[in-house]
């Protein structure tokens, strides 16, 4: 039986099974949110299949996204990372997720809870929108600028309002499945 998904899914497996049961689904774990965080903003200027298929690898070369064990990660381990084949070798990437560890570690450490403060910007629960064309998505929200403020401000980076906007559609934030795809509700 042929089913309808969001426009932007096409016909590579790995997509639709990303699509079909990840994307959009809210995500409440604060470890989880971090490693989605991360892996969005190593999609900054690649294709999103790109880092999908490179997941795996991203989780055995960063200690499963543990912010404990990344925030340890020196010059030496920056160089190793630089040499592994199944990440994006950027160095600015490779240690953005480390600064981001460092980030998240300092806010999480003061007793605050990084999942709460996420989901704030959209009130607490997820904002459905009524969405019937991907030409509809916005790239970026009012929500989405602030969200990037923030986490900027707390010494997180590769996190602009874009690649916020595109990680709070991935964790369920925001609902921007189309009306007609069969995920929708």
């Amino acid at each position: 039986m042929e089913v309808t998904r969001c426009a932007w899914v096409g016909l590579d497996p790995i997509y639709q099974e990303y699509h079909d049961k990840v994307w959009g689904q809210p995500v409440y774990d604060s470890r989880e949110l971090f490693e989605k965080l991360c892996l969005d903003g190593q999609q900054a200027g690649l294709s999103w299949i790109t880092i999908l298929k490179k997941q795996q690898n991203y989780e055995a070369a960063f200690a499963n996204f543990e912010p404990k064990i990344i925030a340890t990660f020196d010059d030496a381990k920056v160089e190793q990372l630089m040499l592994n084949p199944g990440i994006v070798r950027n160095r600015l990437k490779v240690n953005s997720i480390i600064k981001n560890a460092k980030a998240y570690l300092a806010y999480t450490e003061q007793g605050n809870d990084f999942s709460k403060f996420l989901w704030e910007f959209v009130g607490g629960s997820p904002k459905v929108n009524h969405f019937e064309s991907m030409q509809q998505v916005p790239a970026q929200t009012p929500e989405s600028e602030a969200m990037s403020k923030a986490l900027k401000k707390m010494g997180f980076n590769f996190v602009g309002p874009t690649i916020c906007y595109a990680f709070m559609q991935a964790v369920g934030m925001v609902n921007d499945h189309t009306t007609d795809c069969f995920c929708r509700d």
